[in-house]
């Protein structure tokens, strides 16, 4: 049977060297979102209101041609993860675009999105505020100094509109803050056979299956 994961967070809550360990472990194919190659997202960060609609639009047809290549059977490995869902686009577009900039996009955008697949299990991945600033400094990627506290209060109120409404899979929260599963290898396999036992259907108490309380303290990386 073929498992298509999904990770989610805000930027600095792990989410890509989590995506890279599953792959290792699963022998999954991985689908990174193209932020490292977009050549208007540094210019966004300093001069927004310019450059949110080209930056928008480029996410939002690369992002498709990504998801249409995992809708495309004959290119399925047994495990697919990636390291967003579609619908956060959409999510992003309505913080950054204005009314008009924001119509033109919803015509391209809702003819994809009834077409993108729809994950098996979603990830999602917490940590505080502060905690996430100091991963976003200390690994000092182009543009990201641009980021404050504000905009990932904003994003972090806009996931949990988007995730309180979720019922495309089942859904893992994990509170990612102290444990290294980047470099521990405690930390690796105690990430590894959650998401594991979330798969075979053992998710934790709760409507979103959220470890928040169980395991609070037992996940968290940068990247």
């Amino acid at each position: 049977m073929r498992r298509y994961i999904a990770v989610e967070g805000l930027i600095g809550a792990g989410k890509t060297t989590l995506c890279r360990l599953l792959q290792e472990h699963l022998g999954a194919r991985l689908i990174l979102e193209p932020a490292d190659h977009n050549p208007f997202l540094e210019p966004y960060y300093a001069d927004p209101e310019r450059y949110a609609f080209p930056v928008q639009m480029f996410y939002l047809v690369t992002r498709w041609h990504q998801q249409d290549s995992i809708r495309q059977e004959e290119l399925f490995s047994d495990v697919v993860v990636a390291d967003y869902i579609f619908q956060k686009d959409r999510m992003f577009a309505e913080k950054t675009l204005d009314d008009r900039e924001l119509e033109l996009y919803d015509r391209f955008a809702g003819v994809l999105g009834t077409l993108a697949p729809k994950p098996d299990l979603l990830i999602y991945l917490e940590a505080p505020t502060e905690v996430l600033m100091k991963r976003i400094a200390r690994r000092g990627m182009p543009g990201e100094h641009q980021i404050t506290p504000e905009y990932l209060d904003d994003l972090r109120a806009r996931y949990e509109v988007l995730l309180a409404e979720w019922s495309d899979c089942p859904l893992l929260r994990i509170n990612n803050q102290d444990l290294d599963y980047a470099d521990d290898p405690a930390g690796k396999r105690a990430i590894l056979e959650r998401v594991e036992r979330a798969l075979a259907g053992d998710m934790p108490p709760g409507p979103t299956g959220s470890d928040s309380d169980r395991q609070g303290q037992l996940f968290g990386a940068g990247g």
